[in-house]
């Protein structure tokens, strides 16, 4: 069996990354087909792709397409429906605003897609940037957005079956493309046995740095409470939020994931404001490691947090609201071995059995 793989483009780490080199560990021996690839984009984790084999689009080459990936966006169906894939038996892509899931392959290849997310810009959702207030959102977006929505509707017909990285994500699917999606829970490295961390004063933030995930709403609450707050991630709000930090906040800017786990261990609670979230692995991730979650009660949140057993929820996106349920989420106790065993519904083996499970299956039909 031939597989190769294909994915939005390799310019940023994130969850939608995590489940693409999970593929590979599954299928070690599988191209990988990108838009572009630029690994100084990666920071410590590029060299997870190292040895890998990377096949990129006309894009690729376009100069400073660092910058200007976003509005070159209009091409990204041109750019994978461009690759060749004769010659494979089954492609599993992985997309979100990029439309790697309007490749074109052959009747009998299998083409499964793995959407992380709709594109959020087109649909009215909370994006990274607020780019309606921009001139070329006010006036050029919406006619180059008529015709991108045309493009993804055209791609997300393509694929023989959606799988979804959760049910909030499959509900968007649902009512976006008209397609019914099988949930597959994005795969979570959780540690092969249960032990207890000693718990430090801190808490913690691992995200973006964009205003979907609303990290301010963190700082506010360590500012206002002189709580220590340690924040984990990249992002273009940086600079803002740094302005508005206090003393007692620490932004550590990307990390290894040895340093990541030592976080996690040492946290005595993981804040999570992000707005409308796909999924949002880093809430199972803190499980794993015994911390509690104080989470927006929004979007994929609600798979991914199960109340008084894993965080708590706050409803509304402002400082009262969190300070609200943080004074109740002090009156609770968190029991380490109950995070773990619900970390452990969302783990890598549950993923890649269930992967191996569809992928046979639907190789099964073929042959009937």
């Amino acid at each position: 069996m031939k597989v190769a793989l294909v994915h939005d483009f390799l310019a940023e780490w994130g969850g939608a990354e995590r489940v693409v080199v999970e593929l590979h560990h599954l299928f070690p021996k599988a191209p990988l087909y990108t838009a572009f690839y630029l690994p100084q984009r990666l920071g410590k984790q590029k060299s997870l792709f190292d040895g890998w084999q990377i096949k990129t689009s006309f894009l690729n080459k376009v100069p400073f397409i660092s910058h200007l990936y976003s509005p070159l966006r209009i091409y990204a169906l041109l750019a994978f429906e461009q690759f060749d894939f004769s010659g494979y038996d089954v492609i599993i892509s992985s997309s979100n605003m990029y439309m790697a899931k309007g490749i074109i392959v052959r009747p009998e290849t299998i083409h499964i897609s793995y959407l992380h997310s709709i594109p959020k810009y087109l649909y009215g959702y909370t994006t990274a940037r607020n780019w309606r207030q921009s001139f070329v959102g006010k006036v050029i977006a919406p006619y180059l957005n008529h015709k991108l929505r045309l493009n993804d509707y055209l791609a997300s017909q393509r694929p023989e079956v959606v799988i979804a990285n959760s049910q909030e994500t499959r509900r968007r699917i649902a009512k976006t493309y008209h397609r019914q999606a099988e949930v597959i829970y994005p795969p979570v490295n959780i540690p092969p046995q249960f032990r207890t961390y000693p718990k430090k004063d801190y808490l913690l933030v691992v995200s973006r740095l964009v205003l979907a995930k609303h990290v301010e709403l963190a700082i506010k609450l360590a500012n206002k409470l002189k709580l220590h707050l340690k924040i984990v991630g990249q992002g273009p709000e940086e600079k803002r939020l740094h302005q508005l930090a206090g003393p007692t906040v620490e932004f550590l800017g990307q990390v290894d994931d040895e340093t990541l786990r030592r976080l996690y261990q040492g946290a005595n609670t993981l804040v999570f404001p992000a707005e409308d979230e796909d999924f949002g692995i880093v809430p199972i991730e803190a499980a794993a490691y015994g911390t509690p979650v104080l989470a927006h009660k929004s979007g994929g949140s609600l798979e991914t947090v199960k109340e008084r057993v894993s965080g708590l929820f706050f409803d509304d996106l402002t400082l009262e609201s969190l300070l609200s349920s943080w004074r109740k989420f002090q009156q609770l106790h968190f029991s380490q071995k109950q995070l773990y065993n619900w970390a452990s519904y969302f783990s890598t083996s549950v993923f890649d059995q269930r992967i191996k499970h569809l992928i046979t299956k639907l190789m099964g039909e073929k042959k009937v």
